[in-house]
């Protein structure tokens, strides 16, 4: 496989706007994530910027390219998808991840691990799971649950749904979603030709509009979740954590 990262990032985020552009220590949280990304070694980075100061932020950062995207794109899956036309019109890259901009905690190896399941399964997509430990986790709809099950000592295995309450029901453990993406290249640009879907609306989950369409969504194992940076509360955590 001959992966690309790509971030996409804008300023115009709902619960925290220009979160991007954020200061974490004296550095952009947009930078803290593609430094994390570079560390990951496994393709080249770029940033899909949606505005030009993301850009500006980002374009003296070494190591690290930037592609400057239409700011009314509906999703980050059609800023990647737009920035892979600009970055790579020939299809040289035959799988992109997607990471998001708002993880500025998220290590290499949990990058890595995202393409696993496309190294192991003709999957479409691959996106990475963690165990949920806390009924607190278990009842908030802002953690997603993948509906998937690892036997036999597995760490790789297939989604059969996403869902914001704590499916399945029974004994045995929940998943997390992380949203974190490997997509083959053909998978990603079916996805972004296809109209939103209604689980995807009923949910607000995107990557149900994949699973009504008959694609397929690897889940691979990892430890722990990243924070994501999602409110004011969040961010003065992360830079608790890495500024202390």
């Amino acid at each position: 496989m001959h992966p690309v990262i790509v971030i996409p990032a804008r300023l115009a985020s709902t619960r925290l706007p220009r979160k991007a552009l954020a200061d974490i220590g004296g550095v952009p949280m947009i930078v803290r994530v593609a430094q994390q990304a570079l560390k990951a070694d496994i393709g080249p980075v770029y940033v899909a910027a949606g505005d030009q100061e993301i850009y500006d932020c980002v374009s003296d950062v070494s190591g690290v390219k930037t592609v400057l995207t239409d700011p009314t794109l509906p999703s980050g899956s059609d800023r990647v998808n737009a920035a892979l036309g600009v970055i790579d019109p020939q299809g040289v890259y035959d799988c992109v991840i997607n990471v998001q901009g708002d993880l500025p905690l998220i290590e290499p190896q949990q990058i890595r691990a995202v393409l696993q399941p496309l190294h192991e399964h003709q999957w479409d997509i691959g996106t990475l799971v963690t165990q949920i430990q806390s009924d607190e986790e278990r009842a908030a709809e802002s953690v997603v649950k993948a509906v998937c099950a690892f036997g036999d000592g597995r760490s790789v295995t297939r989604a059969l749904y996403f869902s914001r309450q704590a499916v399945p029901w029974g004994e045995g453990p929940l998943w997390h979603h992380v949203g974190l993406y490997a997509w083959r290249r053909e998978a990603l640009q079916h996805f972004v030709s296809l109209p939103p879907s209604l689980l995807e609306q009923r949910e607000k989950l995107e990557q149900l509009r994949a699973l009504e369409a008959g694609m397929s969504i690897g889940c691979s194992r990892i430890d722990k979740a990243p924070l994501g940076v999602d409110t004011p509360a969040d961010l003065e955590e992360v830079r608790r954590m890495l500024c202390r």
